[in-house]
């Protein structure tokens, strides 16, 4: 059967950013090999690159799909990366593309860029500086079904299209792999996981091949095995965290595909179940 949650007493609020040009912080960036590079990395309109697409084998550094934004008054951009969820609708309010529409990927954090996907033929429209409103949707569900498992960053709507079922007590996720907790790195012991993300290490390859980390695409669900989400990122035996691929892989030591928490529980309530329908693309179309 379905999960019943409190969808109807969730409330939508508009949130705002504007498009934000690529960051540099230094010039070169160094791989968990020693060796520097100079490389595009977040931010921007990034061209040929969208929800579906491959995280991995790009020539490129923490790349964001499609287009990212901030707002430089921060707590005007907290309020951005914390109450935008995956899956709300995104509207271009200013510049060429005025009027066409997207939808929300998800938070990067660290660099607070919250990213917004768009089919190509808008990107081409888009200038950085544009304006994108969002209706933000999803903070405070809830599961009505078990109360250990906890909701954050994803709109219900797009939670209902993906009809989960709630059977024996569990709750089953349709997810591209499963991820053991020592192979998440940076973002570990931030305070929160309603807001930004934190990435799968890949530096060991063999590793990363075994548990197919490296068919990784953005939007892809995952299963954190033993990963607590609740108050805070952590380890806890026995706890289970469904997040969204948001960013690709990175050539940093203790970095990787960047994965945005959508679920969590600190008892194994949830499970990810392997499918071939476990991307946002399969849910949300834009065409």
């Amino acid at each position: 059967m379905g999960i019943k949650t409190n969808q109807s007493k969730v409330v939508k609020q508009a949130v705002m950013g504007k498009i934000h040009h690529p960051i540099r912080s230094s010039k070169y960036r160094v791989s968990h090999e020693g060796v520097p590079f100079i490389l595009p990395a977040t931010g921007s309109i990034t061209y040929g690159l969208h929800v579906g697409d491959s995280a991995f084998d790009l020539s490129g550094d923490h790349i964001e799909p499609s287009v990212s934004l901030r707002n430089e008054n921060t707590a005007e951009n907290d309020a951005l990366m914390t109450l935008a969820c995956l899956g709300n609708e995104a509207t271009v309010i200013s510049g060429d593309a005025k009027g066409e529409k997207g939808y929300v990927l998800g938070g990067h954090g660290g660099i607070e860029h919250t990213i917004v996907e768009f089919k190509e033929s808008t990107l081409e429209q888009l200038c950085i500086d544009d304006k994108i409103q969002i209706k933000a949707y999803g903070q405070g569900l809830k599961c009505l079904d078990n109360s250990d498992i906890i909701f954050m960053n994803i709109d219900p709507d797009l939670l209902e299209k993906m009809d989960l079922q709630y059977e024996n007590g569990v709750l089953n996720f349709p997810v591209a792999c499963e991820v053991p907790a020592y192979m998440m790195g940076s973002g570990i012991g931030s305070p929160t996981g309603f807001s930004g993300d934190y990435d799968i290490m890949t530096a060991d390859e063999k590793t990363v091949k075994e548990y197919g980390i490296d068919n990784l695409r953005f939007g892809d669900f995952v299963c954190l095995l033993d990963c607590d989400n609740t108050y805070g990122r952590g380890y806890l035996k026995g706890a289970v965290s469904i997040g969204v691929v948001i960013h690709s892989d990175c050539i940093k030591m203790g970095h990787g595909p960047g994965i945005m928490t959508i679920a969590t529980s600190k008892k194994p309530v949830i499970k990810g179940r392997i499918s071939d329908r476990c991307n946002v693309k399969d849910y949300i179309s834009l065409d």
